[in-house]
């Protein structure tokens, strides 16, 4: 597999996709901890949304400032066609060797 994707790298990658145009580091992370219990810091987060968008995953941009967020401005990120086929890659191997081990398991 070419472009291989440890976990942590996947779950950014799939919490991205779900999150669509909300996809920002806060909304990241707690839609992680939502889905899978576990906690990120926001540190490892964002060491891995770089590592992510320098790889071509994903791109960013930030949006506008609020005054919510006493005029700072969110960094939104995106999945990239090439980020789409990586995760793509990532399910059907994953797929395939399951289903290679069922057939151990019910045959062995």
């Amino acid at each position: 597999m070419k472009n291989y994707l440890g976990e942590f790298e996947e779950l950014i990658l799939l919490t991205i996709g779900v999150l669509g145009s909300e996809a920002y580091g806060v909304s990241i992370k707690d839609e992680m901890l939502e889905r899978t219990s576990k906690k990120p810091s926001i540190g490892a987060l964002h060491t891995g949304l770089q590592r992510l968008e320098i790889k071509g995953y994903i791109q960013s941009w930030e949006g506008g400032a609020t005054a919510e967020r006493g005029g700072r401005k969110k960094r939104y990120y995106k999945l990239t066609n090439l980020g789409m086929e990586t995760l793509k890659n990532a399910h059907e191997l994953r797929n395939q060797m399951f289903d290679d081990l069922t057939k151990l398991a019910w045959n062995g």
